[in-house]
């Protein structure tokens, strides 16, 4: 388990990456909770510091490469080193492929597959003099099997699935691993807002009828930050309960 480990992780103030924040912190690791809400940010960090957890807040924008360098540099400059980046940062701008806007799919690539690109290519540097690292991109369900009305977060996720494949090739000399977890429906503020008839219809979808859980999918990034995956790399871990196979 991680313990005394170093962990970014990216989008941490709320939803999946709050869960994975604190399931890391559970094991001992070290949380730079990255975030560009301040106040959110403050308060996921006040939250697992009285946990118990050692925790720092970076606010910052993932889009941005000075911006992830500042939180590379602060990272080792708090806590010496970087063993763990998860790359969770991310946003929708739904809409049909007709009527999206240019802004709208540049907004969604840049966010969820440049900001990976960027705090990838930062953590790396880090990484590879230690000759030690993991790093975990949270994709999706959709980037493997499309939805109807996100062809922007489609793209980005398909695309974070090929950036996973190719930094792991890359970077398993280094004894750094680099995967993906790809979440079917998950529970969150945004499915609680859904009529309980619409929820009801996306649990039908799935083989084992109910929506995931935040907890489900920091319980696999546990696993990949882990010793007991340390044999594994490139691979995309399908969290969805048997939605897609």
């Amino acid at each position: 388990m991680p313990k005394d480990k170093v962990a970014v992780v990216t989008g941490a103030s709320r939803g999946i990456g709050r869960s994975i924040s604190f399931a890391l912190a559970g094991k001992g690791a070290l949380i730079v909770a990255v975030d560009i809400d301040k106040a959110a940010t403050d308060t996921v960090v006040s939250e697992l510091q009285a946990s118990g957890a050692r925790a720092l807040g970076i606010v910052g924008n993932v889009t941005s490469s000075e911006d992830v360098e500042r939180i590379i540099s602060a990272t080792v400059e708090n806590f010496g080193k970087l063993d763990i980046l998860v790359n969770n940062a991310g946003i929708t701008r739904d809409g049909l492929l007709v009527r999206m806007k240019d802004e709208e799919w540049d907004a969604v690539l840049s966010v969820n597959l440049k900001g990976a690109f960027l705090c990838s290519r930062g953590a790396s540097r880090i990484m590879s003099k230690q000759r030690y690292g993991r790093i975990i991109n949270i994709a999706s369900i959709v980037g493997q099997m499309g939805n109807p009305g996100q062809a922007n977060y489609c793209a980005s996720k398909a695309g974070l699935i090929g950036l996973t494949k190719s930094n792991a090739r890359e970077l398993a000399k280094r004894n750094i691993t680099v995967n993906a977890v790809a979440p079917g429906f998950i529970a969150t503020a945004m499915t609680d807002a859904l009529s309980e008839k619409v929820r009801e219809e996306l649990a039908a979808q799935i083989p084992m009828e109910r929506l995931g859980t935040a907890e489900d999918i920091a319980n696999a990034v546990l696993f990949l930050a882990s010793e007991q995956s340390a044999y594994i790399t490139g691979h995309v871990l399908a969290v969805n309960g048997g939605m897609y196979m």
